[in-house]
């Protein structure tokens, strides 16, 4: 476990390790690797892509996420597959005990002498395990659930979240290890704690999904190391996530009565997701129910269709949902929701292949989205 990597070596002749602030490194000393960056593997593509090519050394980088969603699977199994491939990793768990992580581990078919486990509850603990092991990899499952003794705040506090996620910062740079923070969110999709959070890391990643769902969706957001906006899909299992093309899930039933294809922006990709739409007559009152779909925007397209082409909208109840429950927010999605619309109002087909991408008018027009073409790589496969 203390096995120190080529790259985390400090450097020899009497200089010190350039992370530190104690002296002064000129850049010219600093000669890259040979075979360019070191980036080590985390032996799922999906990850690798969206970290830009693999885990860096001394890189921080925080996994945000609801509670629930899979954030400790995940951690368990990079922790896993990093250290199978020789990395040496320590998992430090503040909501779970050791015997609950076992229990995940052995759920995962991941052997218990593959993982180290620390506690994650006290941060001056955790730094000097980390500083004597010298892993390769931190994790740290959560940064709200860790606190310092000296600080005297609540763990999860913005102070205790802030003043941890610095001193996790310092011990980075100035050890080599690389640090990987689970963070929990808000209902409102921001981290919990202060902002300034991902302001201090090198790398914010978004684990989002239908909960009720095993679908799940990794979103590289602020990348200092590569390209943002990467997204690699996964399937929950009962033996963990899967890496999956989720082509063939988003679009079950292209072709029936009330289903068009809708091309979103998914990070830099746009993936063909099909929208489904069920118009229902009815003597009362009209119900208008979107599920993975803005309801305002639902209705707003309903409205403009009715108005705009006479569709028998009026006095129906209205339905929409995606296929997979994969929640779609782009504008340009409009028209692919009034075609959905449409189709199920009149009982006719649409034909198979043929995707739908535009925002709506409220006089009935319809436009392309802004910036529709602006770095996207073609739909289809996500990698």
């Amino acid at each position: 476990m203390g096995r120190t990597l080529p790259w985390l070596r400090r450097m020899g002749n009497g200089q010190r390790n350039p992370g530190t602030t104690s002296a002064t490194v000129s850049l010219q000393s600093l000669q890259p690797q040979a075979g360019g960056e070191p980036r080590a593997s985390t032996g799922i593509p999906g990850i690798d892509r969206v970290l830009g090519g693999g885990l860096v050394p001394a890189t921080v980088a925080l996994l945000a996420g609801e509670p629930g969603i899979g954030k400790s699977t995940l951690l368990l199994q990079l922790v896993a597959n990093l250290s199978a491939a020789g990395l040496p990793c320590l998992l430090a768990s503040g909501e779970e005990s050791r015997d609950q992580v076992a229990l995940r581990a052995r759920r995962l078919g991941i052997a218990g002498d593959r993982v180290a486990f620390a506690s994650g509850r006290e941060l001056g603990p955790l730094v000097d395990a980390a500083r004597a092991e010298r892993p390769f990899l931190l994790a740290v499952d959560s940064i709200q659930s860790l606190r310092d003794s000296a600080g005297g705040q609540v763990p999860g506090g913005p102070a205790q979240v802030r003043g941890c996620t610095d001193a996790l910062v310092g011990l980075a740079k100035t050890e080599g290890i690389a640090v990987l923070l689970a963070g929990h969110v808000t209902k409102d999709g921001d981290v919990a704690g202060p902002r300034t959070l991902e302001h201090a890391v090198d790398v914010v990643l978004t684990f989002d999904g239908e909960p009720r769902s095993g679908l799940r969706m990794l979103c590289g957001g602020k990348n200092r190391f590569g390209a943002e906006g990467e997204v690699a899909w996964f399937e929950m299992g009962s033996d963990g996530l899967h890496e999956i093309d989720p082509c063939a899930l988003l679009r079950a039933g292209e072709g029936e009565p009330g289903s068009a294809t809708a091309l979103p922006r998914l990070g830099r990709r746009a993936l063909a997701v099909e929208v489904q739409a069920l118009v229902v007559p009815t003597d009362g009152p009209a119900r208008r129910q979107a599920t993975a779909l803005d309801s305002g925007r639902f209705q707003l397209v309903a409205a403009v269709l009715h108005r705009a082409v006479r569709a028998p909208l009026a006095r129906a109840e209205l339905f929409g949902a995606t296929s997979g429950g994969v929640r779609i927010e782009d504008p340009g999605c409009e028209l692919a929701v009034a075609a959905a619309l449409a189709s199920a109002g009149r009982g006719c087909r649409r034909l198979p292949g043929a995707p739908s991408s535009g925002k709506l008018a409220s006089p009935g027009g319809s436009t392309l989205a802004r910036g529709w073409g602006a770095g996207w790589r073609r739909p289809g496969r996500p990698g």
